[in-house]
């Protein structure tokens, strides 16, 4: 394990992983079922406290499209955590990273979706700029290597369907982890034998241990259920760039408010990229700038045929496929 590497890091997420660490818990997968068992007690107190609503949406959606998430959530972040374990964190920051070709990818082959080659080019700067910020090393293990290239396409796969079924299957975050974390469990208690090691019930599961694990649990499910209210709002590709954003602040914010010293390429890499992220959200906000330059009369004409055109996936007029936030 590289535990000096986790210090490093610049993400609240690795720095939870260095107390697990600690705690000698050495079972990624077994981490991630613990994680989502947690999370369905938790939806399921709060749905018999009336505090939630966890029913779904009254449209129909495919058993096919839950499984499939059920799936890929198993798969992203079994995966991830089991990358983590074998590579240092610089070399999981980089697959991170790949992630984001990856969704561009995934959306042309599934959904015949397109981005502008502006688009294109700010996302190329910000994954530079995110990866000169942040990859400080790449050390890794092989079987560690493969885990991480394996985990990419379930990762993009994971954003595109949690973002897709909320938007467009009006499901909420909440009712759809509740519907597909069964499937996940499953598919998690399938990868155990595989991915851990022997020996998780034999673990020292004293108070002191249990308490952490128990507390990243609590974590686990408030960080899943931000990512997947983020998820419904944005799209996937804006949910990645949402994310490589939060890292920057975090890195400059510690730069200068606390004195800390990543080093001068560090801190360059983390400005290019926050231009290219800037330069990204003004091609996203364009199209909502010129819309409101509209005359009323205008709208009020033209709002039967785009409420037509939304449903019929906007085929007519040359922009079908086309991202937006």
């Amino acid at each position: 394990m590289h535990m000096q590497k986790f210090s490093q890091s610049h993400e609240c997420p690795f720095r939870l992983v260095q107390v697990l660490v600690k705690t000698g818990f050495n079972y990624p997968i077994s981490l991630t079922f613990i994680h989502y068992i947690c999370s369905w007690f938790i939806m399921a107190i709060l749905n018999a406290l009336s505090i939630i609503s966890l029913t779904s949406p009254s449209r129909s959606t495919k058993y096919f499209s839950l499984l499939s998430l059920g799936i890929v959530m198993s798969l992203s972040t079994g995966l991830a955590n089991v990358s983590l374990k074998y590579n240092s964190v610089g070399f999981y920051q980089m697959a991170k990273i790949a992630v984001t070709p990856a969704i561009v990818l995934a959306e042309f082959v599934l959904f015949s979706k397109r981005i502008s080659v502006k688009k294109v080019a700010a996302l190329a700067v910000v994954s530079i700029g995110v990866a000169v910020a942040t990859v400080t090393d790449l050390q890794f293990h092989f079987f560690g290597a493969c885990v991480a290239v394996a985990w990419i396409i379930p990762s993009a796969v994971n954003k595109i369907l949690w973002s897709n079924l909320q938007q467009q299957e009006n499901w909420t975050a909440l009712a759809l982890m509740w519907k597909t974390t069964p499937v996940t469990l499953f598919f998690l208690l399938t990868m155990m034998p595989y991915l851990d090691p022997p020996g998780v019930f034999s673990f020292n599961w004293n108070f002191q241990n249990s308490a952490t694990i128990g507390g990243s649990a609590v974590l686990g499910f408030l960080l899943q259920w931000s990512g997947a209210l983020a998820l419904g709002a944005t799209s996937a590709t804006t949910h990645v760039v949402l994310g490589q954003f939060k890292t920057c602040i975090i890195l400059l914010g510690g730069y200068f408010l606390f004195g800390s010293n990543p080093g001068i390429i560090s801190i360059m890499g983390a400005v290019v990229a926050l231009a290219g992220m800037s330069f990204y959200t003004y091609l996203n906000l364009q199209p909502q700038q010129q819309a409101g330059k509209t005359s009323p009369r205008q709208s009020s004409f033209s709002l039967p045929k785009s409420k037509l055109s939304k449903e019929n996936g906007d085929a007519h007029d040359g922009s079908y496929g086309d991202e937006h936030v």
